[in-house]
C-alpha cells in the first residue's frame, strides 16, 4: 500500500470548489509535518500550505483565504477544500510528508510524496 494517495481531482469552472484528499498509511499517518504542494504545467513545484503534528497550519500567500488544509479525527487523511478557485490554480496536486522537526514549505525536506491528483479549473 502506497504511504500517500491523493485523491477528489477533476475539471471545475472558476469560482468552484473542490476537495482533495490525501489518504495515508504506515508511519506516514504519524507524520510530523503534511503538506499540499502543486505543479502547473511548465512551471515548478510549489507550496500550497502544510500542518504539522500539533495542528500548526500555514499557507502560500496565493492561496490564502480560498484553501483550508485539515486532517480527520482519526489523523490518517489530509484534506485540502479549495473554495473560490482560479484558472491559475490548474496544476497537479500533491500531498507529502516528513518527520523533520522543523516544518516549513520547502520540497527538499519532505520524503513521502504521493503520486499527484489533476486539478483544472476552466473559464
Amino acid at each position: 500500500q502506497e504511504p500517500l494517495v491523493e485523491s477528489g481531482g477533476g475539471s471545475v469552472q472558476a469560482g468552484g470548489s473542490l476537495r482533495l484528499s490525501c489518504a495515508t498509511s504506515g508511519a506516514t499517518s504519524s507524520s510530523n509535518c503534511m503538506a499540499w504542494f502543486r505543479q502547473a504545467p511548465g512551471k515548478e513545484r510549489e507550496g500550497v500550505g502544510y500542518i504539522t503534528a500539533v495542528g500548526t497550519i500555514r499557507y502560500d500567500q496565493s492561496v490564502q483565504g480560498r484553501f483550508t488544509i485539515s486532517k480527520d479525527n482519526a489523523k490518517t487523511t489530509l484534506y485540502l477544500e479549495m473554495t473560490n478557485l482560479k484558472l491559475e490554480d490548474t496544476a497537479t496536486y500533491y500531498c507529502a510528508a516528513h518527520d523533520k522537526a522543523v516544518c516549513q514549505l520547502r520540497q527538499e525536506l519532505f520524503t513521502t510524496w504521493g503520486p499527484g491528483t489533476q486539478v483544472t479549473v476552466a473559464s
